[in-house]
């Protein structure tokens, strides 16, 4: 009794699954790649821009909130000084800094 329900629901299987199925799969990588992944790719490519154009006298803003002066550049740290205070120097990596706003630049806040 079960074994003619069996045969018939063999019977009746799409040729074409596989190939539907590779098509799902390359649509989901072609989604990730284009919506995820790509994006990313350009956002860390302004990143290393903006860390390259980096130069003394730039004010900064780091990950932490804090508001500095670019003092001094190395090769992936940088010397910051924090307020009014000539003793208030830090040194810390690039990537920790967030945004750079170069003298006599209007931010684009205040354009607005």
């Amino acid at each position: 009794m079960f074994s003619g329900i069996l045969l018939s629901a063999e019977g009746a299987t799409n040729p074409y699954g596989g190939i539907i199925m590779v098509v799902y799969v390359v649509l989901i990588i072609a989604f990730l790649y284009f919506f995820m992944l790509r994006p990313q790719k350009n956002e860390q490519k302004k990143k290393t821009a903006m860390l390259s154009s980096l130069e003394v006298g730039d004010s900064v803003l780091t990950t932490a909130g804090f508001y500095g002066v670019v003092i001094d550049v190395a090769d992936d740290t940088v010397i910051v000084e924090f307020g009014n205070n000539k003793n208030c120097r830090i040194p810390m990596q690039k990537s920790a800094i967030v945004q750079i706003e170069k003298p006599g630049q209007a931010t684009t806040e205040e354009s607005k």
